[in-house]
């Protein structure tokens, strides 16, 4: 089984719920009934498994290609396993690995139906999509938008979990939020640490068609306008969260995201790119926890 956890990148794709977790949360202003909870949770784990694992196998002839010559990469400690793009390494067969993400997309696709079937329009978007982005590797570095749009729709799923007829404006601010902390936290730091590879197969990401020093730039620039984004989260709330969760919102921006962006764009070496993306992948986690605290506080204490 550690062979196809690792397929579907199973510990990167945990920390991912937390990003629809608490966009529901924040939404609802409150904790939704229980069989709802968890439905959504096994709903979005089949998503993700499903999701990761086709990366890895439209990617799988890339993948073979890229580290043809020195082996996988150290990776983050998000993704730390030595069993890492499985098919890659002839770890797996294609049709496990296929069979493997077509049995969780299955079970997406019912979930999705079972909470709001609008989501189930939003996950066949995000698998389109995902396949685009794999595709255009070696096309263009506009993938990174691709990118970022995919990572948003789990968050934009959940929030139809909670509201079946949300307010678009709030559902873009939402979605601005997401996309830039995917573009500047995940995306470009991992295609950083993926330089040499790339390289390797001809590759169009951000870091090699620019440099590092204007992807480092961009990289703070977009992590900067996240954290400016996410000050202005409260207002998608009914909850009056007030100037201590924006305070508490800014802090973790900086500690997770702004300063290891900075440590990147002023050393600009491979292992600070893998010290963002695993900090960044814990931004989200730090805001579930930080709405649960606020939610509960209010609901006990009545502030």
């Amino acid at each position: 089984m550690n062979r196809f956890f690792a397929l579907s990148r199973t510990s990167h794709g945990v920390l991912d719920i937390a990003a629809p977790a608490f966009c529901a949360l924040l939404w609802l202003g409150g904790l939704p009934q229980w069989p709802t909870v968890m439905l959504s949770l096994f709903t979005a784990f089949a998503a993700y498994t499903a999701i990761y694992a086709l990366n890895d196998l439209v990617g799988m002839k890339f993948d073979q290609q890229k580290f043809a010559g020195s082996g996988i990469n150290p990776g983050y400690s998000v993704e730390a396993s030595e069993q890492r793009y499985p098919l890659a390494q002839n770890l797996l067969s294609i049709n496990s690995g296929f069979a493997w993400m077509a049995t969780w997309f299955a079970l997406a696709l019912f979930g999705s139906y079972l909470l709001n079937p609008i989501i189930v329009f939003i996950l066949v978007a995000a698998v389109v999509l995902e396949i685009v982005y794999c595709l255009l590797l070696k096309v263009t570095y506009l993938r990174v938008i691709v990118s970022g749009v995919v990572k948003t729709c789990g968050p934009i799923a959940a929030v139809f979990v909670v509201d079946p007829h949300p307010s678009p404006y709030l559902l873009l601010l939402l979605f601005i939020w997401l996309f830039l902390w995917e573009i500047g936290g995940q995306n470009i730091p991992a295609d950083w640490n993926d330089t040499v590879e790339d390289r390797r197969v001809n590759a169009k990401t951000v870091p090699l068609c620019f440099g590092p020093e204007r992807a480092g730039l961009l990289v703070m620039t977009a992590l900067a306008l996240t954290v400016i984004a996410s000050g202005f989260l409260p207002l998608v709330s009914p909850a009056n969260l007030g100037w201590v969760y924006i305070f508490a919102n800014v802090l973790i921006g900086y500690v997770f995201l702004l300063r290891p962006a900075f440590q990147l764009y002023k050393f600009k070496m491979g292992r600070n790119a893998a010290k963002l993306f695993d900090n960044a992948s814990y931004y989200p986690l730090s805001q579930l926890l930080l709405i649960s605290i606020f939610l509960v506080a209010k609901k006990v204490f009545g502030a």
